[in-house]
């Protein structure tokens, strides 16, 4: 933003020195310089005269805050925030000073990067974690899925009031019901209250995990995340090309950890019987029962399963 001393060089002074005295007695004459005089009586018009540029960004950046074009193209100096004008006396004289205050905008965008960094993604759409729900895509969007919002929401005011759970939740249904958005949900209004999260879409996982058996610090770096943060989800779950090693020495280390510790949460289009079905078979190992079902030891104790009805609305907004 340009400084009046820079407006009024550009205006030819024999030509137009009428205008820029108008401009001058324009700024004198703001509501806002009235109210700042009220504030402070010491000031005097000598002062005043002399602190004619911080009146001047004081005036022009209350107005563009007054007519917000949004952070994102703010004009004034240092964007999403504005100037704000103190006096303080020195030796019986008043002295002017400016300062810059964050704008309710810019304050509202940095408490939702933090919300933000709280929640790790792995491997799914970071615009799931990132675009903000209405009441309209969690309650009204598909009333077949009330139940399993409702549920949701009973779960989310829970651990705002009590703390974190031990007990996780564990969300079945058709293809495209919004499980995974739900869970996103649940991770956000969590994030809120303090709490980190992490989400997992175990396909694409699962194929990662191959490529970390040569870099040893990486594989190790990431089961410890996912065993410390506060909220885990493993999403499509039962999807994953399993293998043993991913059953028995990631997945099952993971749980074990969290076990009575933390909640850990689940989307599958199976059910829990199923799920210990797909668990139970690998491509290398055949046939598994047992180890089926000490991973399901696990899980079933530790989740509530909500069913999660609707019809499909992959390709649509949720």
């Amino acid at each position: 933003m340009e400084s009046l001393g820079e407006v009024l060089r550009s205006i030819p002074n024999q030509k137009y020195r009428r205008q820029a005295e108008e401009k001058i007695r324009q700024i004198l004459t703001d509501p806002l310089i009235q109210k700042l005089r009220v504030k402070y009586p010491v000031l005097d018009d000598h002062t005043l005269k002399i602190n004619m540029n911080r009146l001047y960004q004081y005036v022009s950046e209350h107005k563009t805050c007054s007519e917000c074009p949004g952070l994102d193209k703010c004009p004034n100096d240092f964007a999403g925030h504005y100037t704000m004008l103190n006096v303080e006396t020195s030796g019986g004289e008043p002295r002017l000073y400016d300062y810059k205050v964050s704008c309710k905008k810019f304050i509202a965008q940095q408490s939702q990067e933090v919300v933000r960094s709280r929640i790790r993604s792995f491997y799914v759409d970071e615009r799931a974690l990132s675009q903000g729900y209405s009441s309209m895509e969690i309650f009204d969007k598909d009333p077949d899925r009330e139940e399993a919002v409702d549920r949701l929401i009973s779960y989310i005011l829970q651990t705002k009031q009590e703390g974190l759970q031990k007990q996780g939740l564990y969300l079945a249904g058709s293809f495209g019901t919004g499980k995974t958005f739900l869970m996103c949900y649940m991770l956000h209004e969590l994030a809120k209250s303090g709490y980190t999260g992490a989400i997992v879409y175990m396909p694409d996982f699962a194929e990662d995990l191959k490529a970390m058996f040569q870099d040893p610090m990486k594989l190790k770096e990431t089961i410890d995340a996912l065993k410390e943060t506060d909220l885990l989800v493993f999403d499509d779950i039962g999807a994953e090309n399993l293998n043993p090693w991913l059953r028995d020495h990631v997945m099952g280390a993971i749980l074990n950890y969290r076990m009575n510790r933390k909640p850990t949460f689940f989307t599958s289009n199976h059910d829990l019987t199923a799920l210990e079905q797909h668990f139970s078979f690998t491509s290398k190992e055949g046939d598994e029962e047992f180890k089926g079902r000490r991973i399901m030891d696990r899980i079933r104790p530790f989740v509530d399963v909500i069913l999660v009805n609707g019809y499909n609305k992959r390709g649509k907004s949720t």
